[in-house]
């Protein structure tokens, strides 16, 4: 970052004490140049990869397979649903009816129809494990742990880390890159879910969570604001969210689609403090002496990574966050919603030079007014905003560099039927049917980098409940991914502590990648 002639104060940022005290630990902003020597030494090495970045799509709660890539229209009542099918641009392949624009499309992407998970069936068919399970790429459960246990911190636990802190690790940012190689967003503060740490790699390779959508008052919120809804929202249109008399909630917090910029502090300081690149360093030597009186690592990388941060968390076109920078036209071929803001920000960080984004899809959890909601919020949203990234992507040279991955943690039942018969749901109305859990066989989306598009990858059975070819696991996935970035997955990371371990012990799904 070199010093401007001629600035005003409004040209600079006003960094906080807490946005230095925050941005030290994010992804490897907290190491020494003696650190980064050290674990270079031990990163496995890299042939030339196709995946520069990679967007990953986390569809929240589990979609169905069967009102999305792998519809049964011949299944009898009770299993093939409510929705029609759509051919595609593959001969014998057809969609759910509400996919028109994904189906017009699928020469571009590939879809394994038959992933699944092999842990206990205590554990393959709750939110909680089969989130761990995705999110680290692994086919057990750490021993000693439950559903219920593994949300929170358990003494002795082994810890592996997520798939993100691995890419983190063995694909860190190019020289000059000062945002962490891995991002989350839009909604980070609602998404505590197991398996997204370090673990035993360390806070070093942590990913950064943002928060930028606005805040959401809805019960149990699904979909994308400012279209966002329950699955408890009644039938009753007397009752549809507003503010009016009989109205179920206020939806009038989340209307506006409008992302705001990352928060990285509070108390300020001074632009000029900024423009004197000594008085800053030492601000920010003393405040991490706060932190830690015993570190013994330089602070070089840290000091100048942390500055070029919050330098570059200033509005302007070098803010990737910042999407008043994009044409209104391209901002409404996204989708002027969460999620479609949230592909647009994603496509702006690996333009940056960030590895991972990570969005979260919420909303796929559908065990009641499953038809009304997939129909009316969830498939249009993602049809919408998924093609319109893709369309992007391809039409700026990206796509052959940026591997995009979609799925959820699990799939849905075949069977349809109400969670509870005859109970009620939150907003008092009888419970209607919908699809529920099913961690047996669930679908997942490939395009880009490296990924050979135009096919379906696996088939289930007739009522769409367990593969009847060759299925995968997360740890398959995990492999794919690191093979497309040039990285071998039989090899070894080194954790906090110098013990080796394997990357993964998947295998590249082969007819992904040839």
């Amino acid at each position: 970052m070199h010093p401007r002639f001629g600035c005003t104060r409004t040209d600079h940022p006003r960094i906080g004490r807490r946005e230095l005290l925050h941005v030290c630990g994010l992804s490897l902003l907290g190491l020494g140049s003696a650190d980064l020597a050290r674990l270079e030494a031990a990163t496995p090495s890299r042939r030339a990869g196709k995946a520069k970045s990679v967007v990953f799509i986390f569809q929240s709660g589990g979609p169905s397979q069967h009102e999305t890539f792998d519809p049964k229209p011949d299944a009898p009542d009770g299993i093939r649903g409510e929705y029609g099918t759509i051919p595609t641009r593959l001969p014998g392949v057809r969609f759910c009816e509400y996919l028109p624009q994904l189906a017009a499309r699928s020469d571009k992407f590939a879809v394994v129809k038959t992933m699944h998970h092999t842990a206990g069936r205590e554990f393959r068919n709750e939110h909680n494990s089969c989130t761990y399970l995705l999110h680290t790429g692994r086919t057990e459960m750490p021993v000693g742990d439950t559903n219920a246990s593994i949300v929170n911190p358990r003494q002795g636990r082994f810890e592996w880390p997520s798939i993100g802190s691995l890419f983190a690790y063995v694909n860190p940012p190019e020289p000059g890159v000062a945002l962490p190689a891995v991002v989350e967003i839009p909604r980070t503060s609602l998404m505590r879910y197991p398996g997204r740490g370090a673990g035993i790699l360390g806070p070093n390779y942590e990913r950064w969570g943002v928060d930028l959508a606005p805040l959401c008052r809805s019960p149990d919120a699904a979909g994308s604001c400012p279209n966002c809804f329950s699955h408890d929202d009644p039938n009753d249109p007397s009752r549809a969210a507003g503010k009016g008399p009989k109205a179920w909630w206020d939806n009038s917090s989340c209307r506006d689609a409008s992302f705001r910029l990352p928060d990285l502090g509070g108390l300020g300081v001074s632009g000029a403090e900024l423009g004197d690149r000594v008085s800053l360093l030492e601000r920010f030597d003393s405040l991490h002496r706060t932190i830690d009186s015993n570190a013994a690592v330089t602070m070089d990388v840290n000091r100048r990574r942390a500055i070029e941060l919050v330098a570059a968390m200033r509005p302007g076109r070098s803010n990737p966050f910042d999407l008043s920078q994009e044409a209104p036209a391209v901002r409404d071929r996204y989708g002027r919603e969460e999620w479609g803001q949230g592909f647009l920000t994603a496509r702006r960080l690996v333009e940056a030079g960030v590895r991972m984004v990570q969005i979260n899809l919420r909303g796929w959890d559908t065990h009641q007014n499953a038809f009304r909601d997939l129909k009316g919020k969830l498939l249009p949203s993602i049809d919408r905003c998924l093609s319109g990234f893709l369309d992007d992507l391809e039409q700026r040279g990206l796509l052959d560099e940026v591997l995009v991955v979609m799925c959820g943690e699990m799939g849905r039942t075949p069977k349809i039927s109400p969670i509870t018969v005859g109970g009620k749901n939150a907003s008092g109305e009888v419970f209607t049917p919908g699809r529920h859990h099913w961690g047996d066989v669930f679908p997942c989306f490939f395009a880009g980098a490296g990924i050979r598009g135009g096919q379906m990858i696996g088939q289930t059975d007739r009522h769409g409940g367990v593969p009847v070819t060759e299925a995968y696991t997360p740890a398959d996935l995990t492999a794919t991914l690191l093979h497309l970035m040039g990285v071998d997955p039989n090899a070894v990371f080194r954790d906090a502590e110098g013990r080796p371990h394997r990357l993964t012990e998947g295998e590249p799904i082969r007819p992904l990648v040839g």
